[in-house]
């Protein structure tokens, strides 16, 4: 009646399943009953064994579970769904208000905005593609979700061929016009701010990590401390380079914590992050459950007490952090910050982005702001022409 599995579930959702003691991963499972949706949670497998990062497997088991507890609420078979359907459920996503709990428990109706939306029925067309792979779903669909485009304007790099014939692609059907929210990052006032209200030393080491090499919160909390070389000279531990610095590696870990560039890196890092670690391992070894965990982030003052810190530890961490200072906070926010702020120092868009761990050029540009006051300059100096010309 809603699918291949899941018959008379009214909804679903994404649950964290322990596998193993030291490895977990996403399922989707019902909401009532927490029964494996055998489909669902098969093609979030594929995203793991694929090598996708942790948080694309957490966003993309809640898009699925959202799908398919959208088919059983109005009566559809999630694998014979209809182009005409999934039109219906990309509307139906942004004239919906997302639940109270996802509000806060209260407070006006909020609503998924258009990004959002086609974001969601993104994942919903990659599900389905999986499920004519898998026998599931009927191969005639896949045609019917996609339509021919042609590429106007050439991302940087694209190689159109001799012919032009690369230029021609399939671009998703069912979407919203895509709008441009812009990216938000944090100033070096902001961050100074942000620093200034952590009321531990671990708290404090982090945003200060985050800010001076710019990582991704996955890789942060991928660090083993074999990983922190903060001498002058790490010769001693086996290391060639020179000048304190961490080693970004992707690795699969308890906390789920994963590096989404699968090529290993060195970040350099000032003295005074290495100040702040120190500061760190005294206050972590004040708590003995910490002694065995080999991630450099661990949990010192909330249970489970010394097991490594976690996505939604973080997220936590950062929500008060944000509230003491007054601002908009988030762990990415700090590397966009890192990157704004070497760009406008005039370093080498080509020395960013090896710090960063882009692989494409065309990844740099979202890091590129034009300063308020550079604009405001620049209005200001048309102007002052102009009443000169005048006068």
């Amino acid at each position: 009646m809603f699918g291949i599995t899941g018959m008379f579930v009214t909804s679903y959702r994404p649950e964290l399943a322990e596998f193993t003691k030291d490895r977990t991963g996403w399922v989707v499972v019902g909401a009532d009953d927490y029964v494996l949706h055998h489909e669902g949670s098969l093609f979030i497998a594929g995203l793991r064994e694929a090598g996708r990062a942790y948080n694309t497997e957490r966003t993309y088991a809640g898009r699925t579970a959202l799908f398919l507890s959208y088919c059983a609420l109005q009566r559809l078979e999630w694998a014979r769904v209809t182009v005409w359907q999934l039109a219906r459920f990309l509307h139906w996503l942004v004239e919906t208000p997302l639940p109270s709990r996802v509000r806060g428990g209260g407070g006006p109706d909020r609503f998924r905005d258009a990004n959002t939306a086609s974001a969601i029925v993104g994942t919903v067309c990659e599900f389905l593609r999986f499920g004519v792979r898998m026998g599931w779903v009927e191969p005639e669909l896949l045609g019917q979700l996609t339509e021919p485009c042609y590429l106007r304007f050439l991302p940087v790099g694209f190689d159109p061929g001799e012919g032009d014939q690369r230029r021609t692609v399939r671009s998703r059907l069912i979407k919203f016009a895509s709008v441009d929210a812009g990216i938000e990052w944090l100033t070096v006032e902001q961050v100074a701010r942000l620093v200034d209200v952590t009321r531990h030393a671990r708290d404090r080491f982090l945003v200060l990590l985050l800010w001076c090499t710019g990582i991704r919160i996955g890789e942060a909390l991928g660090l083993h401390r074999e990983d922190m070389h903060l001498l002058a000279d790490s010769q001693s531990l086996g290391c060639q380079v020179k000048g304190p610095h961490v080693h970004v590696r992707r690795r699969l870990n308890s906390n789920g914590a994963w590096a989404k560039s699968r090529r290993p890196r060195v970040v350099p890092v000032t003295s005074e992050l290495g100040v702040c670690y120190a500061d760190y391992l005294h206050e972590r070894a004040m708590v003995p459950q910490a002694e065995g965990t080999m991630q450099v982030l661990a949990n010192l003052f909330r249970e489970p007490l010394g097991r490594a810190m976690s996505y939604s530890s973080v997220k936590g961490l950062f929500d008060r952090l944000a509230q003491r200072s007054n601002l908009i906070a988030r762990p990415h926010m700090l590397r966009h910050g890192a990157a704004t702020e070497w760009i406008r120092q005039g370093t080498d868009r080509a020395v960013v982005k090896e710090l960063l761990g882009h692989v494409s050029d065309s990844s740099m540009n979202v890091y590129i702001h034009v300063p308020d006051g550079a604009k405001r300059a620049a209005v200001e100096r048309a102007d002052a022409r102009r009443r000169e010309v005048t006068r």
